[in-house]
């Protein structure tokens, strides 16, 4: 047994199979589609932004017959939390994306999915999605100012108190920049 056996492996996409077997007849039919996932384990981990676990990853849109395959073109909505990168209060939203994929019999890794005997599986379609949907770096609003440090300093166990005998006008200076001060430049 390898020693990264025991470690957490992250979660395989769901399945959620649809069956387009009526549409391959014809070039060109059309097939409505509305489906979801219950997501678990959705997130981006450096940034501190995830799909809440149990939450449902929808899906609206149809797919339409070709000649080697079939095209989904859809809409997917992906709930999402967070916190504002400004001033890290928590933050929930909706992210929304349009999509548009083809399935093929023969696919090409990377570009196009996989049709399975007149099947397609969307889950790791969502799964996909609802990842690169999240926002990388998300505002609570678009004027949100974050912490003031002028009136809110960082203070840091060890470091000298904020000086506050600034003269009149001025932002009390913050000491972690006191080392520039030795440089003649």
């Amino acid at each position: 047994m390898s020693a990264g056996a025991d470690a957490p492996q992250p979660p395989h996409p769901p399945h959620l199979i649809v069956s387009v077997t009526e549409i391959r007849r014809r070039l060109g039919s059309r097939l409505e589609v509305h489906s979801a996932i219950e997501a678990a384990g959705l997130a981006l981990a450096d940034v501190g932004v995830g799909v809440p676990d149990g939450s449902e990853v929808r899906l609206d849109g149809e797919v339409e017959s070709i000649h080697d395959g079939v095209v989904l073109t859809a809409e997917a909505t992906v709930p999402w939390v967070g916190e504002c990168r400004r001033c890290l209060r928590p933050i929930d939203g909706i992210a929304t994306l349009d999509l548009r994929e083809v399935f093929e019999t023969k696919p090409v890794d990377g570009e196009t999915w996989p049709l399975d005997h007149d099947h397609i599986d969307i889950g790791p379609l969502l799964h996909d999605t609802a990842l690169l949907a999240l926002p990388l770096a998300p505002l609570c609003a678009e004027d949100c100012a974050g912490p003031a440090p002028g009136a809110l300093p960082v203070v840091v166990e060890g470091d000298p108190a904020p000086d506050t005998d600034a003269p009149d006008g001025e932002a009390p200076r913050d000491p972690r920049w006191a080392a520039l001060d030795d440089l003649d430049l």
